[in-house]
C-alpha cells in the first residue's frame, strides 16, 4: 500500500480534484469541496509550508465523513451524484498521498501521547528540588522570616517623619 501511495503524485490529484468540485458547484452538491480543493493547490505548491499541509489534510479527511452525510441525506440527479461519488473516491488516495507527504516533510503523529515528554518550561514559584526559596511541602518544617540586625541605636529616617493625623492633608 505504501508503494502505491507513493508513486500518486499528488498535484494532480489536487488538480483532479478541484475540476471536478469545479465542475459540481453549480449544482446541488457539497459547497465546501471547491475551496477545500484551491486550499490544496496552494499547500502542494508550497514546499515550505508545514501547516497549511496539515491544515488541508485534516479538513480532507474529515470532509469524506461529511460527504458521506451528503450523499444520505441530500438528493441529487444522477451525473451530480455519480461525480460526487467520483470525487469522494478521489479524497481516500488524495489523504493518504498527503499524510505521506507531511511524514516526508518531518510531521510526526503522536495524537497527544508525548504526555509524559521532556519537559522544556518549569511552573514559576519554584517547584524545583534545588532547594529556592519555592514552596513548602507540607512535611517540612515552618520556616521562620529572615531576622533583621539592629544597630542598637534608632533609625533617623524615621524620626525625621513627621506623624500624619488621620484625616489630614499631606503636603508634597
Amino acid at each position: 500500500m505504501a508503494d502505491f501511495v507513493q508513486g500518486l503524485d499528488p498535484g494532480k490529484l489536487v488538480l483532479a480534484g478541484t475540476v471536478l468540485s469545479f465542475a459540481i458547484s453549480p449544482f446541488s452538491a457539497p459547497p465546501y469541496n471547491l475551496p477545500l480543493f484551491l486550499l490544496g493547490t496552494f499547500a502542494q505548491e508550497s514546499n515550505d509550508a508545514v501547516q497549511s499541509l496539515r491544515v488541508f489534510t485534516g479538513c480532507l479527511a474529515v470532509s469524506i465523513l461529511y460527504d458521506l452525510i451528503w450523499m444520505f441525506t441530500n438528493a441529487q440527479p444522477v451525473l451530480v451524484k455519480l461525480l460526487t461519488i467520483l470525487l469522494f473516491l478521489l479524497k481516500i488516495p488524495t489523504t493518504a498521498v498527503f499524510l505521506f507527504t507531511l511524514r516526508q516533510r518531518g510531521t510526526q503523529f503522536t495524537l497527544g501521547t508525548d504526555i509524559g515528554g521532556a519537559t522544556v518550561w518549569s511552573m514559576p514559584g519554584g517547584f524545583t528540588s534545588m532547594g529556592r526559596d519555592g514552596y513548602q511541602t507540607v512535611d517540612d518544617e515552618p520556616r521562620s522570616p529572615p531576622r533583621v540586625a539592629s544597630a542598637g541605636r534608632p533609625s533617623t529616617v524615621a524620626a525625621s517623619q513627621p506623624t500624619l493625623q488621620t484625616g489630614a492633608y499631606q503636603s508634597a
